[in-house]
């Protein structure tokens, strides 16, 4: 183009043929601004739109001269923001094409380009904010280790010290036989390091420190978590029964072996018909004074005791929940030791045991069915803490009460529903290591002329990742916290601790699920590879939602003890009752609607932890009046409390999932609080802000609809989430090796 006028066209041409297409709607975009332009003559315009024939393409060499000329105008003017800019400086900054600037812009929008991002990609080199970020440290790793492991920190040390060694090594085979032998030759050497026995009684050969078993349990997975499992099963779920649910004559004679390896149990409870209702149980213990035996008995194939860790291969004892019946009348469920097994591995007597073959995860964990036939064991089998039958063969109890004694029962057996949310939260832990430290590294895109940029970089890889990190650093000191709860129970707080940790077992478990599956996406394909330990980590813990208790059970176990908690404050909810408590409520909500808060956006209220508090405390007990009015409506208006109870489930989760929340919050800003070092402190409450408002975030249709929040702070909130994951992104890193996860652990070559 010889005439400087009609160079402002050449950016414009580029960008349109780049693609080496001319669209149907760029072709007849610029043919009617062509021909629109009263200042390019007939000769002029015949050859502009020669420039721009479907059938007749510039050249490859015309292209790149197009692309020459911007380039030098760019080098030479690197100040230049808009596509215009550039055609003026092409255009020798013609009057007349200076006079058009506003049609010009039109047709850069008509066309689809956005100025300031294509100038930017036409540079040849480019320095941006986003390429030029980049992971450093402001803060000092191994203090905040010290931090998350705490007192458990030298236990913590001996199992990572353990699983780095060689014999440790991950099986890599797909036979479950084998991969069932190197998980049983691992519970060995952990056993003979006495890990296993750390719960136990010092008398027993154990280490009477529960604290430290729990931590163990953790620890233990950030290796393989089929060696997890049958470790619980055998130390956790075996072991612990004995222990909590027998008395002296049961821990002499069983938990040294137990706790050495020596003997391998499970813990029948399970049936086919009846996961989550242990009441339902149809096994049978029948007792025959003549004798001072009970009959364990298999009444149908349904009743099959089933999914039992350890039965399938190794088991030789297990603790079986039954029916106690003597003279025909039941009393209940109760635990009984039968043997299904001899020291030669030979299947017993009356004992059918099948293996549940290949599941879907934990494929190094024996699961099997067992059914008994009128299998006779002796009266001393039965354990009898709570329960037992006397020298006249007469069923007596230390609880009167067959349903206070039923989940006293059940209450000795919590520690479960914490080992397994930590085991969760470990594994939470790995994925995201391995995510983070990959994103940090790989590189994608990036500006035209530039290098290709860290995904950690982007704002939305950053959004998939770090509330996800903000919310497992969240539920790390909140299992701390409920794991101390429960160590340090009063026999009066019993039921409160048991909603606390059947709550946490959901809370923590379901977000696991959800961490692993970003995870996997976020390190694309290569997240698909099994040598990257996603696929195992996804796998193995998928179960987790359902065994120790199935989550959405477990929430209404929650909602129903907060319901309870609520009656115990406003009675049995008469109408005074009713009446005060709608009129203190009313005036919070008056308080905390005021129309200044509703509304209020500044960075230092959204970043407040009174503020976050409050909003999480009022949806809490916003929730809850609203969930105990419902059903009081109902059961007044004629309806059955199981049927009412029914109609309102979905609103018993949104009880559960508000409450968790509030002491999940709760617990991560006072953990927060107790930090000394500064830089520690500045991070980790950039964390649990993150935490705060991100659950905002994901509840703001809730907070629109109560009119608690207005949308202008929703979209602050929102904001200040983007923010936030920005500020946290040069540490997201050292945040993540924080976790201190042993690099044999965590093998994935991605993450190094």
């Amino acid at each position: 183009m010889e005439n400087s006028k009609l160079k402002a066209f050449i950016p414009l041409f580029y960008l349109a043929w780049s693609d080496d297409l001319l669209t149907q709607k760029e072709f007849v975009t610029l043919q009617e601004f062509i021909r629109s332009q009263q200042w390019i003559s007939r000769k002029e315009q015949e050859y502009l739109l020669s420039k721009v024939t479907v059938s007749a393409p510039p050249s490859r060499i015309e292209l790149a001269e197009w692309k020459f000329e911007i380039d030098t105008a760019i080098d030479q003017n690197p100040l230049l923001k808009s596509i215009f800019d550039v055609s003026m400086v092409l255009a020798e900054k013609n009057s007349v094409i200076k006079d058009l600037a506003t049609d010009f812009m039109k047709l850069e929008n008509d066309l689809g380009i956005l100025g300031e991002e294509a100038v930017s990609n036409l540079k040849k080199t480019a320095k941006t904010v986003t390429s030029n970020y980049h992971t450093s440290n402001t803060f000092d790793i191994e203090k905040l280790t010290q931090i998350l492991d705490g007192k458990q920190a030298a236990i913590i040390k001996k199992v990572k010290t353990v699983i780095s060694r060689p014999d440790f090594a991950y099986e890599t085979s797909t036979d479950i036989a084998v991969y069932r032998e190197k998980v049983y030759d691992w519970c060995t050497i952990l056993a003979k390091e006495n890990l296993g026995n750390m719960a136990y009684p010092k008398q027993y050969g154990g280490g009477e420190n529960s604290a430290d078993y729990f931590a163990i349990m953790e620890t233990l997975s950030y290796h393989d978590l089929s060696l997890v499992i049958k470790f619980g099963v055998q130390f956790g779920l075996w072991g612990m029964s004995i222990q909590s649910l027998g008395t002296e004559k049961h821990y002499s004679k069983y938990l040294k072996d137990i706790g050495s390896f020596q003997l391998p149990g499970c813990f029948a409870m399970t049936e086919t018909n009846h996961g989550s209702n242990v009441k339902g149980l149809e096994t049978t213990a029948t007792y025959n004074h003549d004798n001072q035996t009970f009959i364990i008995h298999t009444p149908h194939e349904k009743a099959q005791k089933e999914y039992i860790g350890n039965a399938a291969v190794h088991g030789q004892m297990a603790t079986v929940f039954a029916k106690l019946i003597i003279d025909e009348m039941d009393y209940g469920v109760n635990a009984f030791i039968v043997p299904i097994r001899d020291t030669n591995s030979t299947i017993l007597k009356g004992i059918t045991i099948s293996d549940c073959g290949h599941k879907m995860g934990l494929n190094g964990v024996d699961n099997g069915t067992i059914r008994f036939e009128n299998v006779v064991i002796p009266k001393e089998n039965m354990l009898d803490r709570f329960a037992s039958v006397n020298d006249e063969g007469k069923f007596e109890s230390p609880i009167p009460s067959d349903n206070r004694r039923f989940f006293t029962m059940l209450g000795t057996l919590v520690g479960g529903r914490i080992g397994i949310p930590r085991s969760a939260l470990a594994a939470a832990k790995s994925g995201l290591t391995i995510a983070i430290q990959y994103s940090d590294s790989r590189r994608q895109f990036g500006p035209e002329g530039g290098s290709e940029v860290p995904i950690l970089n982007y704002r939305i890889h950053q959004r998939r990742l770090l509330p996800l990190l903000a919310k497992t650093y969240a539920i790390h000191f909140a299992l701390q916290y409920v794991t101390n709860r429960y160590l340090e129970r009063t026999e009066t707080e019993m039921p409160e601790i048991e909603a606390l940790a059947a709550g946490i077992k959901a809370y923590s478990t379901w977000s696991t699920t959800a961490v692993l599956q970003e995870c996997r996406e976020a390190c694309g394909g290569k997240g698909y590879l099994s040598e990257n330990r996603i696929d195992a980590l996804k796998n193995d813990t998928e179960i987790y939602t359902t065994f120790e208790g199935d989550n959405t059970v477990l929430m209404q176990l929650v909602a129903k003890n907060r319901l309870s908690e609520f009656r115990k404050t406003f009675g049995e909810m008469d109408a005074m009752g009713i009446i005060n408590y709608v009129f203190e409520t009313a005036k919070t909500a008056i308080a905390k609607k005021n129309p200044i808060i509703t509304r209020k956006t500044d960075e230092d209220h959204l970043l407040e932890d009174a503020f976050h508090l409050d909003a999480f405390q009022y949806r809490e007990k916003t929730i809850l009046a609203s969930a105990a009015k419902r059903l009081k409506k109902l059961i007044d208006g004629g309806l059955e409390p199981y049927d009412a109870f029914n109609v309102v489930q979905h609103h018993m989760i949104d009880v559960a999932q508000a409450y968790l929340e509030r002491i999940v919050l709760e617990q991560f800003q006072k953990a927060v609080q107790a930090i000394e070092d500064q830089k520690n402190k500045e991070i980790v409450t950039k964390l649990c802000r993150l935490y705060a408002l991100s659950q905002m975030e994901k509840n703001k249709g809730w907070y629109l609809e109560d009119g608690y929040m207005e949308g202008i702070k929703t979209k602050a909130i929102r904001k200040m989430v983007n923010q936030l994951c920005w500020e946290i992104r040069p540490d997201a890193v050292s945040l993540v090796k924080a976790f201190d996860i042993p690099d044999s652990c965590l093998a994935a070559p991605i993450a190094f």
